[in-house]
């Protein structure tokens, strides 16, 4: 079966990752095929965030899980996002999520956001994985005056109200003291959070997970899953895997017939990054950035950017509504321009990396994680909305507990439950982004 995938064929091969800053600070590894017919008790399609962390969990609890992998693991947006641990999921504001669900449900995925980084949080400690981690809590920076004044009169008390924790504020004159000097009118920190190298946290999952007993295969791409009397029947290019229950995790890399209760439930977007080369402390001075802080701005259309502790600058952003060469070259020259916008003094810095990926969002502009209905057994997790280190590692081990027939042991609200709803247009759905760019890109002048 063709895998039918809404994004030009180029998007899902090697290019858009050829020059990954990641993909130079860790060891793909070694993970062989699926050959043969094999069974399990749990399968999961896709080893990101939440498939890895699905697998981690299930195998410590002694579940037999294998997982399979079109190509490697964290090859898709998990080895290429931004490596910012933090708040988020959804598009949705609070506001929205409670004339939804109630104001209950909204306090709840507040406290659900929060358990997400927590979760990473205790993961990595309680694996001693080594990430590059920084940054305490992330910032966020007006990119207009109005914003910043909306930021220290309501976004002040939401932090407070949602999350229980006391955020800082920084005039616009106090930010070259605090090393964020640019282009912008004030800050907001909320303390929770952290970044680090998302590829040295998915390979760590990885190993941790294999060493429980998880059974990883890269280079396997699922090319149909069969109901049966008792499960499903997966197939790949190699060999066939015959499972009690199932667990879709791929996110923006979906497919609309993988299974076809996917199709149209799912908007992939792409959002691209680049880093400098290392900076030095005179170009850091010359500029006056020196923070570690994570940082993203207020527009709609977001910038997000953090000095990482070698001291090269990663700065990404929404990409273009195509791939194709002109495409990717023109989102790349349109990066730069911002980048050098923001940070003039670095105008002549190299940015010998740069690549882009898929990000997912959903219909109701909320995360899913939760059963496929009418697919006894199967549960899916997606659409992170660009969040997805915490919320999608979060949602991996919320399905491994459904998959095992238990309630979750930490929260799972109502706007995580949500059974997303279809976007129109089918598979030409991606002619809704243009419109919606360009309402984003008014609002953000």
């Amino acid at each position: 079966m063709t895998l039918t995938r809404i994004w030009e064929k180029a998007t899902y091969g090697e290019g858009p990752i050829r020059s990954c800053w990641w993909a130079e600070t860790v060891d793909t590894g070694d993970w062989p095929a699926l050959d043969g017919a094999h069974r399990t008790d749990v399968a999961v399609i896709g080893a990101g965030f939440t498939g890895l962390n699905a697998a981690l969990h299930l195998a410590e609890a002694g579940v037999n899980v294998t997982v399979l992998e079109a190509k490697h693991p964290f090859w898709g947006a998990t080895g290429r996002n931004g490596g910012f641990c933090c708040l988020g999921g959804a598009k949705a504001g609070h506001d929205t999520i409670a004339k939804m669900f109630g104001q209950n449900e909204a306090l709840a995925f507040a406290q659900t956001e929060r358990a997400a980084v927590d979760h990473v949080d205790a993961l990595l400690d309680r694996l001693d994985l080594q990430v590059d981690r920084h940054s305490k809590g992330e910032t966020l920076l007006a990119h207009r005056p109005r914003d910043f004044a909306q930021m220290r009169d309501a976004g002040v008390d939401e932090i407070r109200g949602l999350y229980g924790v006391e955020p800082t504020v920084l005039a616009p004159e106090e930010l070259p003291q605090a090393g964020l000097n640019g282009p912008f009118h004030g800050a907001l920190t909320n303390p929770i959070g952290f970044a680090l190298n998302p590829r040295k946290y998915a390979l760590g999952l990885a190993r941790a997970a294999q060493k429980a007993g998880a059974n990883i295969h890269g280079h396997s791409a699922v090319t149909s899953v069969e109901p049966r009397n008792d499960g499903y029947l997966l197939r790949t290019t190699g060999g066939t895997l015959q499972a009690k229950r199932l667990i879709l995790a791929t996110n923006g890399y979906s497919a609309d017939n993988l299974p076809h209760w996917m199709a149209s439930r799912y908007m992939p977007t792409q959002s691209c990054v680049l880093v400098t080369r290392p900076l030095t402390d005179q170009e850091l001075s010359d500029q006056g950035w020196t923070s570690l802080q994570m940082c993203h701005d207020t527009r709609h259309l977001l910038h997000y950017f953090r000095l990482m502790p070698d001291n090269r600058m990663l700065f990404g952003m929404r990409s273009g509504l195509a791939h194709t060469k002109m495409a990717e070259a023109a989102a790349q020259n349109r990066i730069r321009a911002s980048f050098d916008t923001m940070f003039p003094a670095w105008r002549d810095v190299e940015t010998p990396y740069f690549w882009s990926g898929l990000i997912c969002l959903s219909r109701d502009l909320l995360p899913y994680a939760g059963p496929i209905p009418g697919m006894e057994g199967a549960f899916a997790g997606f659409a992170y909305h660009g969040n997805g280190v915490a919320l999608g590692s979060y949602t991996g081990r919320l399905l491994a507990e459904l998959a095992q027939g238990k309630t979750p042991s930490g929260p799972w609200p109502a706007a995580l439950r949500h059974t997303p709803r279809r976007f129109p247009f089918g598979r030409l759905r991606r002619a809704l982004m243009r419109p919606a760019y360009l309402h984003y890109a008014w609002a953000d002048r």
